[in-house]
């Protein structure tokens, strides 16, 4: 699958490796296809996340999507209904954390030494990841294109319910919007530029 991936995506792949390898943990996971997204600079993923202005939010994004991991992977709506009944997960977490340091929920979390290993689909992806870049295939198969680009990893990653969609929708990216742009032509060639 990974010929079939434009340079876009190529550099999206590779930097989800490298962004999960900075943050210490086994796996690459969604937030780090979403981090590496945010990396790029030139395709039609990079036009679209710039037309909806989620690149200059992009330190409150990473945050949001960090914090969603020291929660243990829980969205906000998990979040919210847990308070609902009358639990408060950020005191639960920062209890936690008090005992057994910092980031102590993260299931991915391992040594600061520790390297992403494996091929694309290996040990080295979450399921959650593998799912993405698989979607992403199905996406472009079924509009009959050849190639698997930035955009469709984009899109893959919005459509999966979760913390990661949930919170590209929080930041301007929702399913909907993303999808709008990504199929009416949102230039390819350089951030923000419309066709």
């Amino acid at each position: 699958m990974f010929e079939r991936f434009t340079a876009e995506a190529r550099a999206v792949v590779v930097g989800s490796v490298g962004h999960a390898e900075r943050l210490g943990v086994r796996k690459v996971r969604e937030e780090h296809l979403a981090l590496a997204l945010l990396d790029g600079r030139t395709g039609r993923a990079a036009a679209v996340l710039a037309a909806l202005g989620v690149d200059r939010r992009r330190e409150s994004l990473e945050r949001e999507l960090l914090g969603a991991r020291r929660r243990a992977g829980l969205s906000r709506a998990d979040a919210e209904a847990l308070a609902g009944l009358g639990i408060d997960l950020t005191l639960i977490v920062d209890r936690v954390e008090h005992g057994h340091g910092a980031g102590a929920l993260d299931p991915g979390r391992t040594a600061r030494r520790a390297a992403v290993r494996g091929p694309l689909f290996g040990p080295g992806y979450s399921r959650e990841a593998k799912a993405v870049l698989k979607r992403a295939l199905r996406m472009a198969t079924e509009r009959r294109e050849r190639e698997i680009g930035g955009h469709h990893l984009l899109l893959a990653l919005t459509a999966h319910p979760g913390v990661v969609a949930e919170t590209l929708a929080d930041h301007g990216a929702g399913l909907e919007s993303v999808r709008r742009l990504v199929w009416a032509g949102v230039a390819g060639g350089g951030r923000g530029r419309a066709a």
